[in-house]
């Protein structure tokens, strides 16, 4: 499960990029209750958005020269440097070179072997998210993609993930952990990108975040002027899940966690 006791390969931060970060800021604050900090003239108009006074995610405005609205998670390194270089070498991209943010951290954005963007982080005074699992922060990651072993390998050469199997009725369910931690600290999952019942036409990471009511917040993604990708869809001893955008196209899911399992 995510933690914010952050290891190597662990998702440690979560950014978004949009053409309105006040329009945004309104859509979050409805639907998660989140508020919007900017990070002072430094910062170059990236700000963080509070969750009850705990960072749950970045945010900044955005062109279109710099791509669409989207969510952009990032992984922890302790060399951003070395990791960059790695995902050329295992036929991925650096799209943004490894440069520092100051005192907090080192940062790089990355393509996987598909062309997917992901962001690395090597902290410093910013270890990371302050909030995980909690409703309204980010309490999962899927990873959407056109070949499955081609993506578990990159990202294992890179970080060293780990997998496992998990089978359901109708089929089996790849799932991420970081090197050297049991199945139960998994973070994420792959999904072969034809079982994406959005219909997505090239491959994405999707966070999703941790709501108290899942009917409810595609409720009020609605009124706030978000669509919906999915529809409020039951998974058995997983939750109850949706696909939203938000007003501006920026793709995330919701899910209404299962209680864990009675042994």
């Amino acid at each position: 499960m995510l933690t914010t006791r952050y290891v190597t390969g662990a998702p440690n931060w979560l950014d978004l990029g949009t053409p309105d970060i006040d329009g945004a800021s309104s859509f979050y604050a409805g639907l998660f209750g989140w508020r919007f900090r900017p990070g002072g003239p430094e910062a170059g108009g990236y700000g963080f958005f509070q969750l009850d006074g705990s960072t749950a995610a970045g945010g900044m405005q955005t062109t279109p020269e710099q791509g669409p609205p989207s969510w952009t998670v990032y992984f922890q390194t302790p060399d951003a440097d070395a990791t960059a270089k790695a995902a050329e070498q295992a036929h991925g991209s650096v799209l943004m070179q490894p440069t520092d943010v100051m005192d907090q951290g080192r940062v790089a954005i990355l393509a996987d072997q598909a062309g997917v963007a992901f962001g690395i982080w090597q902290p410093a005074a910013n270890k990371g998210l302050d909030v995980v699992r909690d409703p309204g922060s980010l309490c999962w990651l899927e990873l959407y993609t056109r070949d499955l072993p081609a993506a578990a390998g990159f990202y294992n050469a890179l970080f060293g993930w780990e997998t496992s199997a998990v089978t359901f009725a109708g089929g089996t369910y790849t799932t991420v952990h970081p090197r050297g931690t049991e199945p139960e600290a998994m973070f994420g999952g792959m999904v072969p990108l034809e079982d994406d019942p959005t219909s997505a036409t090239s491959g994405t990471w999707l966070p999703y975040f941790e709501v108290p009511d899942t009917d409810r917040a595609v409720s009020t993604a609605q009124h706030e002027g978000g669509t919906v990708r999915l529809p409020a869809t039951d998974l058995e001893d997983v939750g109850r899940i949706a696909e939203l955008a938000d007003p501006y196209g920026a793709r995330f899911a919701v899910i209404k966690s299962s209680p864990p399992r009675q042994q």
